[in-house]
């Protein structure tokens, strides 16, 4: 479960977002200063902090700093100061996002929920071909760093080309793979696929071999 750490002075706001995430199935602690924040984050492991910045003790510019000194867990500012300095200097610290108050729940959630899919996709592991990157565990793909959106069977031919770049994989070959059956000569829906998965990577490595099958090769 995604451990979410909240450190917010004001006891109200820190006890709704308490509940807003713990409704949403995140594992929440809670801090009321930024001293307290940093001491837990020091004892136990994090895959958000959600800070304030106005706090006692240490403010949330403070606490970020001491945190990437050791960490690159995810941070995003939650706070009351709106001014493009403050916004810019949380940026220069480390942060990943800057909300302002006040905000949206629901708005808040997809911001959380951004910020952290793209960590988790940074340290996924990675297939990659020039432009090309595919994520296996998450089924992510992105050309030029751009998200696309692929079939499951578009998903898997392209993870199977660069497993194998530069090789030719036969077309009875693919379809066994990812069909299990044998095409018995008629391999037209697979041609149907590649046709479809070239429009939408729009990149042009994925070359036929005419009479064989298909390879992953840049064309310079």
């Amino acid at each position: 479960m995604t451990h979410i750490l909240i450190a917010e002075d004001e006891f109200d706001i820190r006890e709704l977002l308490t509940e807003l995430l713990e409704s949403s199935g995140y594992h929440v602690t809670s801090a009321a200063n930024g001293m307290e924040a940093l001491k837990l984050h020091q004892s136990a492991t994090f895959d958000l902090m959600i800070l304030d910045i106005m706090m006692p003790y240490l403010d949330g510019f403070e606490v970020a700093q001491q945190v990437r000194k050791t960490s690159q867990t995810p941070i995003i500012f939650l706070t009351a100061l709106q001014d493009e300095d403050n916004q810019v200097k949380g940026f220069d610290l480390g942060i990943d996002d800057y909300i302002a108050k006040p905000f949206s729940l629901r708005i808040l959630l997809r911001r959380i929920e951004a910020v952290i899919r793209r960590i988790r996709t940074n340290d996924e592991e990675q297939l990659s071909f020039r432009e090309i990157t595919l994520f296996p565990a998450s089924y992510n793909v992105l050309i030029s760093g751009n998200a696309v959106i692929l079939t499951l069977k578009e998903f898997q031919i392209l993870h199977l080309l660069l497993e194998n770049p530069g090789r030719v994989l036969e077309r009875e070959q693919l379809i066994q793979q990812l069909w299990g059956f044998d095409a018995f000569g008629d391999t037209r829906f697979l041609d149907t696929h590649i046709k479809n998965l070239r429009k939408k990577i729009n990149v042009p490595y994925i070359q036929t071999v005419k009479g064989v099958g298909y390879k992953l090769e840049a064309t310079n």
